[in-house]
């Protein structure tokens, strides 16, 4: 499978998750910052967005982030039915996967464990998925500024990367860690886990999404 098509199995899993939620379900606080279930779905919904419009939106806004938070708050009126048919009518078309394919597949990886984690459902997360998200977490998200000089093993598939204290576990744990996510590093073991936890600390306290 190549990573084109791991971006549509992954999307439609996340469709096939978001139909089942209830109101209630929807308005769950995800791991991604202040954003709700809704809004990481919202934020996942961008590439229905032309390129020239979004182009021009980072160039009016000069941040990633500024885009995304915008965009979000912006789109929060419509319905979640909408926003769900918008989800599985844009993926084939998305010029962010074309473009970008491993980006658009490590956020859609993180941003449906953001969802499932906080309502309690779990997946399993194909294998070779995690490997392609481990070699290329969301750039976005700053990875470096939590994982440099700092060995990373995963204990449930055969990978590894960097040099340092180690910080060791499932692969899964390892990606959301990896771009920030606090709550799985409870998951993780090993020498360099306390100084991956000190260097999120000023992103767990800003409270951001993304």
């Amino acid at each position: 499978m190549d990573v084109r098509a791991h971006i549509l199995a992954e999307r439609a899993e996340l469709v096939e998750l978001l139909r089942t939620l209830s109101p209630d379900q929807w308005s769950v606080q995800s791991l991604c910052g202040r954003w709700s279930v809704r809004d990481v779905a919202t934020h996942l919904s961008m590439d229905s967005v032309s390129m020239p419009r979004y182009l021009l939106a980072a160039v009016r806004n000069l941040s990633a982030d500024r885009v995304n938070e915008r965009y979000v708050a912006t789109h929060r009126d419509g319905s979640t039915d909408d926003l769900v048919d918008q989800l599985a009518s844009s993926a084939t078309a998305s010029w962010f996967a074309r473009y970008a394919p491993r980006l658009t597949l490590a956020d859609h990886v993180v941003h449906q464990q953001d969802i499932r984690r906080p309502l309690g459902l779990s997946r399993r997360v194909d294998p070779e998925r995690l490997r392609l998200v481990l070699d290329r977490p969301d750039p976005f998200a700053r990875p470096r500024s939590y994982t440099r000089g700092l060995r990373f093993v995963a204990s449930d598939l055969e990978w590894d990367h960097g040099t340092g204290p180690e910080v060791r576990g499932p692969a899964e744990a390892l990606a959301l860690a990896m771009v920030g996510r606090v709550t799985a590093v409870d998951e993780l073991e090993g020498s360099g886990v306390d100084i991956l936890r000190a260097r999120m600390a000023p992103q767990a306290d800003s409270g951001s999404g993304g």
